[in-house]
């Protein structure tokens, strides 16, 4: 049986063991479910608060993460803004650059076309003032030539020659010889002959000059080639290096138009001419002449010192030879005088040889001295012993010693 006292009226009363298991079973289901019912309140309160300060903590870090990334995209964008504005700075002033360059190009091109154009008015000018001149000359040419005989054409071409050398013999020729040729011994003569000489007074070049000329009304028309061959003539009996032919034949020939032709394929060193390249073709070849003078006094020079090295070389032969001459005697003589002292030695080693053999023999026969005793000698002589062994200086010292003892 159980006492049970009630909490309330404090009246105590007895139950069985079977009520008592009931009532302790039905007071432990009910404190068991208000506690579960309790626990699952503070758990479900617990998970609410949790859930409460995860939610808080992850807007916490939404908000921090939002604003880290809205400052990143911030910066990207003040990043992205100033490349943006760099770029846009660069291509202007690179465009700008461009641009300016193109300008100072236009502006050049501008000022070339200006002054090419201007080039060209001024050389058209000079051009049309050159061909009206020279169409003046002609018409005073011609009229001239029509007022001149054959012989005066001539004459006049000569003079315009000679009065252009005249003019620049002082300054550029000081030492050239210009006169006309009046020798005609060998019967023909040129024109004029120009000789020109170094300080030295050698002459370096020499031209013969023929002048040609003649009048539109001439009836007869000559040729320049017509004339080459007395030129060619008078150059070699005059000794002069050059031939040229001054000529106003043939005036519409392109040819001669040109100014210098070189007709050395028919006659060597001749060449024609007109009058314009008078002057110009003696300062051409003289220059010429000049600098083959340098060239050829090099070389006289190394002609000279060739020969200086060719009479080296001979005298350095000439030796060789002589030296070769006086070794080849002095090896023979050294080649008698070797074999002579070869024979020398030979007869010396031989007389050594003798001398040594002659040295041994006496050794023996100095052996044999030695070893000779009277014993030896009177072996075969009894009578000869005897006496010898008398006379001999022992027994001579063996009987003095043998009176003395009998005297003591």
């Amino acid at each position: 049986m159980h006492q049970i006292t009630c909490p309330h009226c404090h009246t105590t009363f007895s139950i069985d063991n079977s009520a008592y298991a009931e009532i302790l079973s039905q007071v432990r289901d009910e404190a068991f479910d208000k506690a579960l019912h309790e626990r699952l309140e503070s758990a479900h309160r617990d998970t609410e608060i949790a859930v409460e300060r995860v939610e808080a903590s992850l807007g916490q870090k939404l908000v921090e993460t939002s604003a880290k990334k809205d400052a990143e995209i911030s910066d990207l964008k003040a990043t992205l803004n100033a490349i943006q504005t760099a770029h846009k700075l660069e291509l202007t002033e690179a465009v700008k650059a461009v641009e300016d360059e193109r300008n100072d190009l236009r502006r050049d091109l501008q000022a070339k076309d200006a002054e090419y154009a201007l080039k060209e008015a001024s050389i058209k000018e000079q051009h049309q003032l050159q061909i009206s001149a020279r169409e003046d000359e002609i018409e005073r040419l011609r009229d001239h030539k029509l007022k001149l005989s054959t012989k005066m054409v001539g004459e006049s071409l000569e003079q315009h020659c000679e009065s252009e050398f005249t003019s620049m013999r002082t300054s550029t020729f000081p030492n050239a010889y210009f006169e006309k040729d009046n020798d005609a011994k060998s019967g023909s003569k040129g024109d004029f002959i120009f000789r020109d000489y170094d300080d030295e007074e050698n002459e370096f070049i020499s031209i013969m000059f023929e002048m040609k000329n003649e009048s539109d009304a001439t009836a007869t028309k000559k040729k320049n080639e017509d004339f080459f061959k007395e030129l060619d003539k008078d150059r070699n009996q005059k000794g002069c290096e050059y031939a040229i032919l001054v000529s106003l034949l043939e005036p519409d020939n392109e040819l001669y138009n040109r100014g210098i032709v070189d007709v050395s394929y028919r006659y060597p060193k001749m060449f024609v001419i007109r009058p314009q390249f008078f002057m110009p073709m003696i300062a051409l070849l003289r220059n010429a002449a000049l600098n083959s003078l340098g060239y050829r006094r090099e070389l006289e020079q190394m002609r000279a010192e060739n020969i200086d090295i060719a009479n080296f070389e001979s005298q350095i032969e000439d030796f060789k030879e002589k030296f070769g001459e006086n070794y080849r005697l002095s090896s023979e003589r050294f080649q008698d005088a070797i074999k002579e002292i070869d024979k020398s030695i030979s007869a010396l080693t031989k007389v050594k040889e003798n001398l040594q053999l002659s040295e041994k023999h006496l050794g023996h026969a100095n052996n044999k001295a030695e070893n000779l005793t009277i014993k030896k000698l009177t072996k075969d002589a009894p009578s000869l012993a005897a006496k010898a062994s008398v006379s001999s200086p022992k027994a001579i010292d063996a009987g003095k010693s043998e009176e003395s003892d009998a005297s003591t």
